[in-house]
C-alpha cells in the first residue's frame, strides 16, 4: 500500500500558510482531545479498580504513549496520523467495574488488547473477522454501556443543581456558539466549581500529589477479565476507533499506513499498560483538526500539525498527576457530569449507526439493553454477553429480515 500524502498540486493551496499555522493547529487538537475526555479516563480507569494514583498514572501514560507514537507515525509518514486514548473503551471500563483479579487482572487485560491490536495488524485474516462483526451490534454494545454514564448528568443536577448547572449552561452556549469547545469549556466550568468548593472547605493539595509519576502493576490474568474486559475494550477499539479513525484520514486524501499503525498502537497499549494506559487507537473524531484544510492549505504540510499535536501530549502528561488531584477532590456529580457530558456525542453516533438498518433492528436494540442493563453472570459484564445475545437473535432472525429487503426490492421494481 502506497503511504505517501496527497499531491498538493490535486488541492488549491491558496497560498502558503506560515508554518505556525499547522504547529497551532496541532497544540488545539491534542487540547481538544484532552480535555474533552481525560475525565472518562480517569473514571474508567478507577471503576476497574486503579487508586487515585493509578489512575493518574494511567492517564500518564496514555500521553506518553500516544504522543511518542504521533511524533513517529507523522514524520515517518508525511501524514497527519494522530493517535489518541481509546474513549468508548474507557466508558466500557466504567461499565464493567472491578472483575475478578481486581487491578491487576484489569492491568492484563490491557496486555491482551495491546497484542491482538498488533496481531490484526500482522495477520489480515484476524482484521477481516473483527469486520464481520456487524457494526450495528458493536455500536449498540458501545451505546448501552454509555447510557448510565450519560444519565449522569441529569442524576447529578437534580441532586446538587447550584453546583451542576453552572457547567451544564458553559456546555450548552459553548455547543451552541463553539461546538469544538464544548466539552473544554464544561470542564473548565467544572474546574471553577472545584476551585470554589476546595476553598469554602479549606482543603489544600500536597505538592507531592502534583508531581507526575508512574506506578507500575505486575499484569495478572483471569478468563474472566479476558472476556469481561479485553474482548470487548478491543472490539470497541477496533470499531469505534481504528476503523473510523482511517475512514477520517481516507475522506482527506490520506492512506494510512494500517500496518505500521496497528503495530505501533498496539505496542504502545501492551508497554503503557503496565502503568494503567488501557488502549492507544488511531484518532477519530480529534483526527480532522489535523488532516482537515484548516490546519494547512497544503496537504503535504499536515504532518506537522500532528508532529506538534505529539509533542504537545508529551507535556499535557506533566499535568496528569495535577488533574487527577483535581478530579479526586470534586464534589459528588461534577466529574460524573462532565464525562456524560463528553459522551453525549459518542452515544448520538453510537444509536444512529446500531439502528440505520430499518429491517435489521430488533438484534441492536436487544444488544443495547443487554449492554446497559449492567447484566454479569460469572463475573463476566454485560458488554460480553450483549455481544453474544446479539450475534444470536441477529442469526435467528436474519432470514427474516433478508426476506423483506427482497420484498421491498420487488415492491419497488
Amino acid at each position: 500500500m502506497t503511504e505517501s500524502p496527497p499531491d498538493a498540486a490535486a488541492t488549491p493551496t491558496g497560498g502558503t500558510a506560515p508554518i505556525s499555522r499547522p504547529i497551532t493547529a496541532g497544540i488545539v487538537t491534542a487540547l481538544v482531545g484532552f480535555t474533552s475526555s481525560f475525565a472518562v479516563v480517569l473514571t474508567g480507569l478507577r471503576a476497574v479498580g486503579a487508586s487515585p494514583a493509578e489512575a493518574a498514572s494511567g492517564l500518564a501514560a496514555l500521553c506518553l504513549t500516544q504522543g511518542l507514537g504521533i511524533l513517529w507515525l507523522s514524520r515517518r509518514y508525511r501524514t497527519p496520523i494522530t493517535l489518541a486514548w481509546s474513549t468508548p473503551g474507557a466508558a466500557l471500563l466504567a461499565g464493567t467495574g472491578v472483575v475478578a483479579g481486581g487491578w491487576p487482572a484489569a492491568v492484563g487485560a490491557f496486555v491482551v488488547v495491546g497484542a491482538a491490536v498488533v496481531l490484526t495488524g500482522l495477520w489480515p485474516l484476524l482484521g477481516r473477522l473483527i469486520s464481520s462483526i456487524p457494526t450495528s451490534l458493536a455500536q449498540a454494545v458501545l451505546a448501552g454501556i454509555l447510557v448510565p454514564l450519560c444519565l449522569a448528568p441529569v442524576t447529578a443536577l437534580a441532586d446538587s443543581p447550584a453546583v451542576i448547572a453552572p457547567i451544564a449552561l458553559v456546555w450548552l452556549i459553548l455547543q451552541r456558539v463553539r461546538p469544538r469547545w464544548a466539552v473544554p469549556g464544561a470542564f473548565a466550568a467544572a474546574t471553577v466549581v472545584i476551585v470554589v468548593h476546595l476553598v469554602r472547605t479549606g482543603t489544600s493539595v500536597a505538592p507531592t500529589e502534583l508531581a507526575p509519576r508512574l506506578e507500575f502493576t505486575a499484569p495478572a490474568w483471569t478468563w474472566q477479565a479476558l472476556l469481561g474486559i479485553a474482548l470487548p475494550l478491543y472490539i470497541v477499539t477496533m470499531a469505534s476507533q481504528n476503523i473510523p479513525g482511517t475512514a477520517v484520514l481516507n475522506s482527506f486524501g490520506y492512506r494510512t499506513p494500517w500496518r505500521a499503525a496497528m503495530t505501533v498502537t498496539g505496542l504502545g497499549t501492551v508497554i503503557g499498560a503496565p502503568a494503567g494506559g488501557h488502549a492507544v487507537n488511531l484518532a477519530a473524531i480529534s483526527a480532522a483538526l489535523a488532516a482537515a484544510p484548516d490546519a494547512d492549505p497544503d496537504p503535504q504540510r499536515r504532518w506537522v500539525a500532528a508532529w506538534s499535536a505529539g509533542w504537545s501530549y508529551l507535556v499535557l502528561a506533566l499535568c496528569s498527576a495535577g488533574l487527577a488531584a483535581l478530579v479526586a477532590l470534586a464534589p459528588a456529580g461534577v466529574v460524573e457530569t462532565v464525562a456524560g457530558l463528553a459522551l453525549l456525542a459518542t452515544l448520538g453516533g453510537a444509536l444512529s449507526a446500531a439502528l440505520r438498518d430499518v429491517h435489521d433492528r430488533e438484534a441492536p436494540v436487544v444488544t443495547f439493553l443487554v449492554a446497559a442493563s449492567g447484566l454479569s453472570i460469572f463475573g463476566v459484564g454485560s458488554a460480553f454477553w450483549a455481544l453474544l445475545i446479539g450475534l444470536a437473535v441477529r442469526g435467528a432472525l436474519s432470514s427474516r429480515s433478508e426476506q423483506q429487503s427482497a420484498d421491498e426490492t420487488h415492491r419497488a421494481t
